[in-house]
């Protein structure tokens, strides 16, 4: 029986990514996070005494304790979701973004080499093709141009992959999905953010005039596409993954407050009001778009569920799950909050402590 080690399995993909590979495979799962901000063990509450489940705490920078996790794990596959993951915390410090997400999927690299591992997916992101305004959607050869901290690492992680793939032609397979959304996500991202403001009856900020365009995920797609790409993919390739339909800002936000106050019984009008332009953040993109055209091709997958069905089905979750979001905003979240909305990017240095090894 195979074993697969999944990095920052308590984040929000890792956590869906567990449960997918304990329902659709016979495999072992190994979950190894390192839990910070974004890193619950609740999110994996349902499957913790699964038999073929196994947590381990760990961080991907730490060279020995990783080796000695892939000592004792001895996986066949590891799927990399380890990360620091949200670009307006890298624009306040981009430190840790660049330790976590390049320093560690080089010591991953390394320990996979050294104990035989079958095969190593690295989850990147298509923010690391940069800003696609005036442009077609971006195939997986395209030019590399990242805007922020974040994706900048991300980039330089693909980029390791690759190196070792040439250098020491070590079987890699690179994953770059669009913005995802769903269920356990934490509330920083646009989606749970808006969704928790409107309940507590706070400002929805959006950056600038709102027409940043994303194309929206829904997150049980995008592990889907991720067990899809370990099960079939062809060694040293890329591939994209996203739903294709971009949907501004704005647009999204409005959509949530409708949704939100049909859901909750909220008068739709007064949740509108609620909606706030802010200081755009430094940098920042105005469209993401990828051709998913080979991963159809090749695997056959392609997105099951629409932005109108994904976000109804996450705002219920959000609604029944009220309690959870509450227990994971700590006072580090209404720091970084203050932050980026709240005084318009002039944190300094110090003021805030950042970082999310944990992935998600």
């Amino acid at each position: 029986m195979k074993t697969i080690l999944v990095t920052g399995g308590c984040g929000f993909i890792g956590s869906h990514l567990v449960r997918l590979l304990l329902d659709k495979t016979d495999w072992n799962v190994v979950n190894l996070d390192l839990l910070t901000y974004a890193g619950n063990p609740e999110n994996l509450r349902d499957v913790s005494e699964h038999s073929r489940y196994i947590f381990v705490r760990g961080d991907i920078t730490d060279v020995q304790s990783m080796d000695n996790v892939f000592k004792e794990v001895r996986p066949s596959i590891v799927v990399n979701l380890a990360a620091d993951s949200h670009v307006d915390r890298s624009i306040l410090d981009a430190a840790p973004f660049l330790k976590t997400n390049v320093v560690g999927v080089q010591v991953l690299l390394d320990a996979a080499r050294r104990y035989d591992v079958e095969l190593f997916l690295q989850m990147s992101t298509d923010e690391v093709y940069g800003d696609r305004e005036g442009q077609g959607p971006c195939a997986e050869d395209g030019p590399l141009a990242p805007s922020s901290p974040y994706a900048a690492s991300k980039a330089s992680a693909d980029l390791v992959c690759h190196a070792y793939r040439r250098t020491y032609n070590y079987p890699v397979l690179i994953v770059r999905s669009s913005n995802n959304y769903g269920p356990f996500q934490f509330p920083e991202k646009l989606i749970p953010l808006i969704i928790k403001n409107i309940l507590s009856e706070t400002e929805l900020p959006i950056y600038g005039d709102g027409m940043q365009r994303r194309e929206w995920l829904y997150v049980e797609d995008a592990v889907q596409g991720i067990l899809d790409v370990v099960e079939g993919g062809q060694v040293g390739n890329i591939y994209n993954l996203s739903s294709t339909v971009p949907k501004t800002n704005l647009e999204l936000v409005r959509a949530l407050c409708n949704l939100v106050a049909e859901e909750a019984g909220l008068d739709p009008t007064s949740v509108l009001q609620q909606i706030t332009m802010v200081a755009d953040r430094p940098g920042h993109d105005r469209l993401y778009a990828v051709d998913v055209a080979k991963v159809r091709d090749e695997l056959g997958w392609a997105p099951k569920v629409s932005l109108e069905s994904g976000l109804k089905t996450t705002v219920r979750w959000y609604l029944e799950n009220r309690q959870w979001v509450e227990r994971v905003i700590s006072g580090e979240y209404q720091e970084y909050y203050r932050a980026v909305y709240g005084r318009g990017w002039e944190m300094s240095e110090g003021e805030l402590l950042v970082g999310d090894r944990s992935g998600g």
